[in-house]
Formats: C-alpha cells, sequence, structure tokens
C-alpha cells in the first residue's frame, strides 16, 4: 500500500467534514485547500470511497489506494514515458567506410611508382631502343604514322570523313564519358553495383585499343591494311 502524504489526508478529512455536515447540500460545493485552490466535488466523492475501502495501517498511520485521477467529465490521466532525445535523434556521424589519403594511398602509390620506376631502369639496361636514322625533313618515310596516342584518331581518318572521325566521334565518346558520373550515381565502390559505369568505360578503352593496334601492326606502306606476319612491321618504332 502507498502512504498518502499530510496535505492529501487533510483534503480528505476537511471533505469527509464537509460531507457529514452539509447533507443538503448543493453539487457544486467544494473545499480549498492551504494553497488557496479549490477542489471539485467529484474529487472528493472519489477521495471519500479511497478512503473508506482502504484500511488503517499499523503503527497508527492511516494509508489507502491512491486516488484515480480522473477528471470531471470522467477521463483518466496518465503519465506518459519520458523519451531521450539521443534515443529518437542520433547527433553523431556515423563512421563510414573511409580511409585517409595519408598514409594509406600515398603510401601505397609511392610503392607503386619505386616499382614502375625499377622496372624500366632494368629493362633499359638489357634491351636498347630500336631507334632509326635522324629525321630527314626531304624524306618523308612510308608508312607515316603518328605517335600511338593519336594514332587511333589517324585509323578514324582512314575510315570515314575528317568531320566526323576528327569531331563527331570524340565528341561523342568525351561526352559519353563526361555525364557517366550524374547517369549513374550509386556510392558503391564493389563492381558489381556498378555495371553501367564499367560497361562505358571498357567500351571505350576497348575501342580506343582496337585502333591503335590496327594502325600499329596491321598497316604497311601507303598506310595499307596489311598482316604483320606477311610483310613486317612497318613505322611501329618511328613514333
Amino acid at each position: 500500500m502507498t502512504e498518502i502524504p499530510a496535505h492529501l489526508l487533510k483534503r480528505s478529512q476537511a471533505a469527509k467534514s464537509a460531507a457529514d455536515g452539509g447533507a443538503g447540500a448543493p453539487a457544486a460545493v467544494s473545499v480549498s485547500d492551504d494553497d488557496g485552490q479549490t477542489i471539485p466535488r467529484s474529487l472528493l466523492e472519489q477521495s471519500q470511497q479511497s478512503g473508506a475501502s482502504a484500511p488503517a495501517a499499523s503503527g497508527g498511520v492511516a494509508t489507502m489506494a491512491p486516488p484515480l485521477m480522473a477528471g470531471p467529465s470522467g477521463n483518466t490521466h496518465r503519465l506518459l514515458t519520458v523519451v531521450k532525445s539521443g534515443s529518437i535523434q542520433d547527433v553523431k556521424a556515423s563512421p563510414g567506410d573511409k580511409v585517409h589519403v595519408w598514409p594509406h594511398l600515398l603510401a601505397a602509390e609511392f610503392t607503386a611508382a619505386l616499382f614502375i620506376t625499377a622496372f624500366t631502369l632494368v629493362f633499359s639496361l638489357f634491351i636498347n631502343a630500336p631507334l632509326l636514322e635522324l629525321a630527314n625533313h626531304n624524306a618523308t618515310p612510308n608508312p607515316s604514322k603518328a605517335p600511338w596516342y593519336f594514332l587511333g584518331l589517324q585509323e578514324l581518318l582512314t575510315m570515314f570523313d575528317p568531320m566526323i572521325a576528327g569531331v563527331t566521334i570524340p565528341g561523342v565518346v568525351l561526352v559519353l564519358l563526361g555525364f557517366a558520373p550524374y547517369i549513374d550515381r550509386n556510392p558503391s565502390n564493389r563492381p558489381e553495383d556498378r555495371k553501367f559505369a564499367i560497361s562505358i568505360q571498357t567500351i571505350h578503352l576497348m575501342f580506343w585499343a582496337v585502333l591503335v593496334i590496327i594502325g600499329s601492326f596491321f598497316r604497311g606502306q601507303g598506310f595499307n591494311f596489311t598482316y604483320p606476319w606477311d610483310t613486317g612491321l612497318h613505322g611501329i618504332f618511328h613514333l
């Protein structure tokens, strides 16, 4: 049983005295407590009923069940659970799958650069570059090939009009590569989740690699199409 505070006991005794002394009083009778607040008659009746049904505790202290907190209209008031703001609003940033550029990324790149430099140095010690004689401005070599990074464009010029081969096709390729990150906005780094971006890049690399290979190995005298195993390599090292 819950022990009733002293001020509630005073209210209950005042309500009981008012009920015994004024049997013919109207229903709107109310009692003022120590703070000057008025207690409705409905609450007084509920308090009287609770006091009559609760037995007195041992030791001379009167105890009774807590009164039902109900208003004049019969609505029951309940205390809601207080929820802390941390459980419904997370203000801390959750750690993501990220690493710092230094030292994680730069250390790996520096190691790869050292490995490539050492490999190039050792390769150049054992194999000499097959360079030709000095260029003669009065004699144009046949075939005359562009450097390997422009050889794909030179190969397109043999197949299409210069406007199409030099402007339209490279422009379309560059526009598609520029719009690829805006079309495929998947933030995942796994290859199986980035099929569109990987497909676009693979098509671009294979298309340009095929053109470079054809221009390097399958073009002979007069830049005509030949097979390297029949006529040999022409101008492949004159780049």
